[in-house]
């Protein structure tokens, strides 16, 4: 905004045009040039495939490095072509400097444009009223592809300004915060705000925690930070990976783009259904069942069902040696196996010894004077050539697969003995029930999974041992800095499943993470720095103190960088008040942000009544609210629902989504997490607080998911008497 309106008054209409028609003939530059850096790096691919036909090793390995980089840079050009240009800076002397997504040169490498992850831009962001580090006027330009259709000015030195200065707008923040929502999230490198952009830039070591209440900017920042780390130490953080996770395949959806549009393609993102290679789950158990599954119980429970003879396994083994009768009865086996496994060995680490054990066994039986004359390499010799022995071998210790012994868990029996003094009653069989409806695994079932597979471990031959830890120690940094030989040496020693390392992992709505799924992540970020972004008032997860001891543990000893973001750009006032009395409902002391604006459009509520409060009513009462909403506002609109009337909702609500076209969708509270829409319709919000311990959270995520309008429809209206009594309405 302008500091200071007696000072110098907004431009008029004429002007403003005439500024945007100045900006635009300098962004056509900026694109000229970037095009001809785009036919540079296309000649280069092709420069790179003639490469190819020299007929010898070397011009193959110059043509895949040429192609590799060409498209590289191909693929940035392309990424940041919408909105390139951005900002601009004017101090009171000197040309102005011009912000966009990526940095750009004229032939003679003079500057163009300035990446907005350099440091000279940094000034961009950080700059205030109160600390104008040199800026008089900060312009932020808004484009429609290559089309420059409006600029919005901050006027931060007005003493310093020219008499010509034109200012133009309300400013970039507030011009942002009103516009229609579509159904993916945007870039909104052009509006950081300070506090937002110490936390973009803050040190990549160690663990960086973004925090604050609803629409402060937590992802946006985050997902920026990602970025900018790029950018400063891009040999570090692109050689080792970025791997970014958040709650849903809904949310990964809705940020996809975010990251391409900064310049950056090469970063892996992943909800919590899809951590683990060859897994991809977004359905969620019901809350009873997601809390015993993600309990650092479940570690024990595990550790039995790898240790415990796997279903089909022979139970005995007989061989007739010479005058012998050579036996491996049940117990024999059973005092084999805990042998095997002793010292933390892992079973499929153990497969290439369970050959000699059982030999060593069935020798030590051997004591016919015939039998002994050939002593034990005759012995060997023989009983290795018996198909009947190698097939035990193959059936008693199979190489076992992470997904197999998760599916044994689904027996009511060997779920209760994997179980006993660890899972209650109620637990185990509400999760037996679960797999009953859903044998494919959960969103939950996913960290079992990532367990299981560290539990087993991987079946090595003696000559690739080491495969793994080379791999590892060529990607991991922070390793070769600490210079740890002690952790080398143990993973030399025992292999390591967790071979699909970071370099960086920034995780979403941290707040919910069960501690399996903070096990499961700790994994991939062994080694890593960290983004951590949460609010705790959000929290779905209904034990914090366990959950919080997970987290520590995965992250080490990692030192902390806490930032808190105190500002909610997201919500109108109105919409955030009410959603702020809820929270206080079922929340200690949460952390409750300011909202920077009103609408004048308060929060609406609708009771079905009461002689048709059926699923009928319901439905109609949804049917009618959605119209009204979409006739209100432009962008996007979330129909949020208890998760047991999702299936009924959707069906209702059908042909009014279609006819939508894509403006429209139906969630459960959980879905919502991380996203924002121009309007929300909350369907029997006292359903939503009863369907999980952590209710009053889920419902406050719900309401301040909407920007503009907010609307409640239920049969009962509970919840909202206890938020607001009549008297506070």
């Amino acid at each position: 905004m302008a500091t200071d309106d007696t000072a110098r008054a907004p431009a008029g209409e004429e002007q403003a045009q005439r500024e945007i028609a100045h900006e635009q003939a300098y962004v056509d530059v900026v694109y000229g040039r970037l095009e001809q850096s785009a036919v540079a790096a296309r000649a280069l691919a092709a420069e790179g495939y003639a490469r190819g036909h020299l007929g010898h090793e070397g011009g193959l390995v110059e043509r895949d490095a040429m192609v590799f980089q060409a498209a590289k840079r191909i693929a940035a050009l392309d990424a940041a072509h919408d909105g390139l240009v951005f900002g601009r800076l004017d101090n009171a002397v000197g040309a102005p400097r011009y912000i966009g997504r990526i940095g750009v040169r004229d032939a003679e490498r003079e500057i163009l444009l300035i990446d907005w992850r350099a440091p000279a831009a940094a000034v961009f962001y950080q700059a205030t009223a109160q600390d104008p580090a040199g800026v008089v006027r900060r312009r932020v330009l808004r484009c429609s592809g290559a089309v420059v259709v409006g600029v919005e000015d901050d006027l931060l030195d007005a003493d310093r300004a020219p008499d010509d200065m034109v200012v133009v707008g309300e400013g970039a923040l507030l011009a942002s915060l009103s516009r229609a929502r579509d159904s993916t999230m945007h870039s909104v490198v052009a509006t950081i705000q300070k506090e937002q952009d110490a936390a973009i830039r803050a040190p990549s070591r160690g663990a960086t925690t973004i925090g604050g209440g609803p629409g402060t900017g937590k992802t946006v920042v985050a997902l920026h930070r990602a970025a900018y780390l790029l950018y400063t130490d891009r040999r570090r953080f692109e050689s080792g990976g970025v791997l970014v996770v958040g709650p849903s395949g809904v949310f990964m959806g809705y940020i996809e783009r975010v990251l391409p549009s900064l310049g950056e393609t090469s970063v892996t993102l992943r909800s919590l259904g899809e951590v683990v290679d060859g897994l991809r789950s977004h359905r969620h158990d019901v809350p009873a069942v997601a809390a015993a599954k993600g309990s650092s119980r479940m570690v024990r429970v595990l550790g039995r069902a790898v240790q415990a003879a796997q279903p089909g396994e022979p139970t005995e083994f007989r061989y007739f040696y010479k005058d012998d009768v050579l036996r491996l009865s049940s117990d024999d086996l059973h005092r084999l196996r805990r042998q095997l496994l002793s010292s933390g060995q892992k079973r499929n680490r153990a497969y290439n010894k369970v050959r000699g054990v059982l030999l060593d066994t069935l020798w030590s039986q051997v004591k016919g004077d015939r039998a002994l004359e050939n002593e034990k390499e005759g012995f060997v010799d023989t009983i290795g050539s018996e198909d009947a022995f190698e097939e035990f071998v193959e059936s008693w210790w199979p190489p076992l697969e992470a997904v197999e012994v998760w599916e044994t868990l689904r027996d009511r029996e060997r779920l209760t003995r994997y179980g006993r003094d660890v899972l209650t009653a109620d637990e185990i069989d509400a999760m037996v029930r679960a797999w009953e409806r859903h044998p494919d695994p959960s969103v939950e079932d996913v960290p079992l999974v990532d367990e299981l597979r560290y539990l087993l471990g991987e079946t090595r031959s003696s000559e690739d041992e080491d495969d793994t830890f080379e791999v590892k120690q060529l990607m991991s940094f922070e390793r070769e800095e600490r210079d740890d030989r002690d952790e080398r040496e143990r993973l030399k020693a025992t292999g390591s499943i967790e071979d699909d390392g970071f370099a960086h992992v920034l995780v979403d709505e941290a707040q919910d993470l069960s501690p399996m799924q903070w096990r499961m992540l700790g994994r991939r970020g062994r080694y890593a720095s960290w983004t951590i972004v949460g609010d705790a008032a959000q929290s779905s997860w209904p034990h914090p103190e366990e959950a919080a001891r997970a987290r520590r543990e995965a992250l080490a000893e990692l030192a902390e960088h806490a930032f808190r973001l105190s500002t909610n750009y997201r919500n109108s006032a109105e919409i955030y008040d009410l959603a702020a009395d809820v929270a206080r409902v079922g929340i200690d002391s949460p952390d409750l942000p300011e909202a920077v604006r009103r609408t004048g459009s308060d929060p609406e509520h609708r009771t079905v009544d009461a002689a048709s409060a059926d699923a009928t009513g319901l439905g109609d009462a949804a049917e009618a609210g959605l119209r009204d909403l979409a006739g209100a506002v432009e962008g996007t609109i979330a129909v949020v629902v208890p998760v047991a009337l999702r299936e009924q909702v959707t069906r209702r609500l059908a042909a009014l989504v279609a006819e939508l076209d894509g403006r429209a969708s139906v969630l459960d509270g959980l879905d919502t997490k991380g996203l924002e829409f121009d309007a929300v319709l909350a369907v029997e919000p006292d359903g939503i607080v009863a369907e999980s311990p952590a209710g009053w959270r889920t419902l406050y995520v719900v309401l301040t998911r909407a920007t503009q309008r907010l609307l409640t429809v239920g049969s009962t209206q509970h919840w909202l008497d206890r938020a607001r009594p009549e008297g506070a309405r």
